[in-house]
């Protein structure tokens, strides 16, 4: 424990939600309605992945469509290794969730009066509800109204979690290992605060920041994880993370995410020198339209095999119209650097783009931790398995936000009153003069995360891997108990501790399947076993 300046003690709410994005948010709501809830955000309110969304939300609302075809899609992505009574239960819920998020003003596409529904890759038929291209920002804006306009809800931005508050931290200890809140810093006074209350939900999204090349946005650091980790949590599945076929090649933009719907609508994945139509190569039957790992491990290996630095995804051949039309906000950002998709083809590479792992939850989104939910690209549900279908990430943020609150609200009654929990100590550290540890060790993790532990893994590579981050992890330690805290340091912290369980999962998993591919076992195990490490 550490700062210079006391932290302050803050209780005037019921519940504390770590996280304002799709989960954090639909779980603040569902809660307001009876009790006090604060939520508290890294950044701004809109720094999370949820705003970053483009393509839509997975729901069967055609009457050509049916549950069992959205669940088989589900596990046929995830390589089998769901949980299929998550699958139905999210599945199922689906329709709901729209019909909710339609009340709070969605402004979803429609045709002829109906919701207008797209197809993205693995699915069998027409079934994402979409916002143009943009559909994560008009969900974002649209639970960022409605939290403002509630009475219940008070919204903190620029707070980095650094700790769950359990226990361990009580004046007294003892050994119950509950959770009571967060130790958050306060980015701008640099004081730490000690949000508690009687229940809390984790919404702190993915880990994509560990990879050189990611999607995700910067504040991606794994947070929630580390922190549940460190509070003793189960983690799950972490070797899982989903590499995005088609990440725009841009030297001054590298982030900028090509949606899976352009490839839905009719994209070509091309050899940017020959022009040949390569996933013919790879997945006959379904080309690009093959599960994400199917597509990202073809690209990767064209760019491999002839020394590229990328390939192309062209949609020319349909009409400028409709490009347009489905694709304003790509369209805009595309002609903003010279490339016109309407005429051109577009440039692009695989990135890490989602988190299929996490802390383990169960239906209620209970975790192990008693007074700790989670919900969201933090947690394993066992939704995505090995893989996540395309548009199920947002779903299940709503309806595992909804969860979330439906059993902290049943379980009320029975849950305690929160302890007297001890100040946070700034008695024993200074001001560091050495903030280039920090971007060196930050440029080192991200590097031999992309080199070692990539789309296509060796067990010689993981290793390499696995011995940095232990030279890494005293030096970071170390630098961590000896200096103020910063978002940065808690970030290189949660990062570090991320990468750590992303390797020791992909160590343990001596197959291949889904997004795990390794060389060493490229074989299919007969029975599906969730990779579960226990602190």
């Amino acid at each position: 424990m550490k700062l210079r300046m006391k932290s302050a003690l803050q209780s005037d709410h019921d519940i504390i939600v770590i996280g304002s994005g799709a989960a954090g948010l639909t779980a603040a709501l569902a809660l307001a309605e009876t009790r006090r809830v604060l939520v508290l955000a890294k950044g701004s309110l809109t720094g999370g992945s949820t705003a970053w969304a483009q393509g839509g939300i997975a729901a069967v609302l055609d009457a050509g469509d049916t549950f069992d075809n959205h669940v088989r899609d589900t596990m046929v992505a995830g390589a089998g290794l769901n949980d299929r009574e998550t699958v139905e239960f999210v599945i199922e819920r689906a329709p709901e969730s729209i019909d909710r998020l339609i009340e709070l003003g969605v402004p979803f596409n429609k045709d002829s009066g109906d919701l207008h529904l797209t197809r993205e890759g693995g699915h069998s038929h027409r079934r994402i509800v979409h916002v143009d291209d943009a559909t994560g920002w008009a969900v974002q804006e649209a639970l960022l109204n409605a939290a403002n306009a509630s009475p219940n809800i008070t919204m903190l931005a620029g707070r980095t979690a650094i700790d769950l508050i359990t226990d361990r931290h009580r004046k007294t200890y003892s050994g119950a290992g509950h959770v009571w809140g967060v130790y958050a810093l306060n980015e701008e006074t640099g004081e730490v605060e000690a949000h508690i209350a009687r229940a809390t939900v984790l919404a702190a999204g993915g880990a994509g920041r560990c990879y050189l090349f990611s999607t995700a946005p910067r504040g991606a650091t794994g947070d929630g994880i580390a922190m549940a980790w460190r509070a003793g949590a189960r983690v799950s599945n972490m070797e899982m993370m989903q590499f995005h076929p088609t990440c725009l090649y841009n030297l001054e933009v590298k982030n900028f995410l090509i949606t899976e719907a352009v490839r839905g609508e009719g994209g070509h994945l091309l050899h940017p020198e020959t022009g040949h139509r390569f996933m013919a190569d790879y997945d006959a039957e379904r080309m690009e339209l093959a599960p994400r790992d199917v597509v990202a491990r073809a690209i990767d290996d064209q760019i491999k095999r002839y020394g590229l630095d990328y390939v192309h995804l062209d949609i020319s051949h349909q009409p400028a119209e409709f490009v347009r039309e489905h694709f304003p906000t790509i369209d805009e950002k595309l002609s903003s650097l010279g490339i016109d998709m309407t005429s051109q083809p577009i440039p692009v590479v695989p990135a890490q783009h989602y988190t299929c792992g996490g802390v383990v939850v169960g239906l209620d989104a209970a975790t192990d931790l008693p007074g700790l939910w989670a919900a969201g690209e933090c947690t394993e549900s066992g939704l995505h398995g090995a893989n996540r279908l395309a548009s199920n990430s947002l779903l299940e943020c709503f309806v595992y936000g909804e969860a979330a609150a439906s059993d902290i609200l049943a379980k009320w009654d029975s849950l305690p009153e929160p302890p007297t929990i001890r100040e946070w100590d700034a008695t024993r550290v200074s001001d560091s003069d050495e903030q280039v540890v920090i971007k060196q060790n930050w440029t080192e993790i991200r590097r031999f995360m992309w080199n070692y532990v990539g789309i296509v893994r060796t067990t010689k590579r993981l290793e390499r891997a696995a011995n940095r981050i232990d030279l890494l992890n005293k030096e970071v330690e170390d630098y961590y108990g000896s200096f103020v805290v910063t978002t940065d340091l808690i970030e290189l912290r949660n990062l570090l501790q991320s990468a750590k369980l992303i390797v020791r999962s992909a160590l343990a998993r001596h197959e291949s399947r889904g997004l795990h591919y390794t060389l060493d076992y490229p074989e299919l195990d007969e029975t599906p076993q969730d990779t579960v490490l226990i602190p």
